[in-house]
């Protein structure tokens, strides 16, 4: 006998691909709804797909039909898709909805919105508790949305419980902009060298896609009106992902260290080039769900270079990845391998 419904939005994303998985799995009855109406091959035959644009109001509640009793939310951002989901709150039993840890602000007001000002990257508590402040609601950016959407739902209570889960650097396959990408394509090209910035001891929680669905499953199970931060059960450094890395490829390269940001162009930047490490606290989802990680970095690391690798077969990295390519443009290229080695030559570091 089923769980119960399960009616999850972005489905066939990285997220709700895992999500599915593991909602299948553990005997829910799963209504798997995106744009397309597409599915994945991991799905077992019951779960049903169901095309529908959670912007459409009409589209969505058709959808919904007489209701569910766990809605699981990918793609909300905002007041308005939080006021959305309000709405239906009549079919709706309980809700979990996927939050981010960018929401944060320091004691100084800084965030990652600021954090391309000068003295604006954020200088956080190790580790970030929920309890940490956190930007105001708005519409201007992706952090402040994010706000605007939990503020909107916690106003709900009773009405609504809704389990919000603040997500960390999401990785695994499926991925639109995978930082692993630093790291596998330099492998792929026959890079011998890599530059780090700020000593290769950036940090910024991970979270595999596994983990994720993990906690996913576990507040379905148990119904709520909170925040919960969402990652892995460790943190690596960017120098030591690069290390794990090589280990999957089977490669070995040369790191060189930079103390601070990049001396020159994008050298040194890497997706993990923060000034000031971002680790979440993650003992309140342990406590409430209890949470036990599925799989640590390292250990969903295979398949996830795997994946990367063919994808980059016969493509250019900005076609397979065009999402990641306009996110980092305004930084500089990548791959800018003429820019290391001049810099590297300039330095005595030659590449080799």
């Amino acid at each position: 006998m089923a769980k119960g419904s399960v009616f999850v939005l972005g489905a066939t994303g990285q997220v709700g691909r895992a999500a599915v998985t593991a909602l299948a799995a553990d005997g829910w009855e799963v209504r798997a709804v995106s744009r397309g109406g597409g599915r994945d091959e991991r799905w077992p035959d019951e779960v049903r797909e169901v095309p529908a644009d959670r912007d459409d109001d009409a589209a969505l509640a058709a959808a919904l039909g007489d209701g569910c009793d766990v809605l699981v939310d990918m793609v909300a951002y905002g007041e308005g898709h939080a006021q959305q989901l309000r709405g239906l709150a009549d079919r709706i039993g309980s809700a979990v909805v996927i939050s981010s840890g960018a929401v944060y602000e320091d004691e100084q007001g800084r965030g990652f919105d600021t954090q391309d000002e000068p003295d604006g990257f954020p200088r956080y508590p190790v580790p970030i508790r929920e309890t940490q402040a956190t930007v105001a609601p708005g519409e201007a950016t992706y952090s402040t949305r994010k706000v605007a959407l939990e503020r909107e739902l916690l106003a709900a209570g009773a009405a609504l419980p809704v389990t919000l889960l603040r997500a960390g650097a999401i990785h695994g396959p499926y991925c639109r902009t995978p930082r692993e990408l630093y790291f596998v394509k330099r492998a792929v090209d026959g890079r011998p060298v890599r530059v780090l910035a700020y000593g290769g001891r950036s940090r910024f929680h991970p979270v595999h896609v596994s983990n994720l669905a993990e906690l996913i499953r576990l507040a379905a199970l148990r119904p709520g009106s909170r925040v919960l931060n969402a990652g892995d059960p460790e943190v690596p450094t960017a120098a030591e992902i690069g290390t794990a890395i090589d280990g999957v490829l089977g490669r070995r390269s040369e790191t060189v260290l930079i103390e601070g940001g990049s001396p020159t162009g994008s050298v040194g930047l890497t997706p993990w080039g923060l000034e000031h490490p971002v680790v979440y606290d993650i003992a309140a989802a342990e406590r409430e769900l209890s949470y036990r990680p599925v799989t640590t970095y390292e250990d969903s690391l295979p398949a996830t270079v795997e994946w990367l690798v063919e994808q980059l077969h016969g493509k250019e990295w900005t076609d397979a990845f065009p999402k990641m390519a306009a996110q980092y443009a305004p930084f500089g290229d990548l791959f800018g391998y003429a820019d290391e080695d001049a810099w590297l030559e300039q330095h005595g570091r030659g590449a080799k």
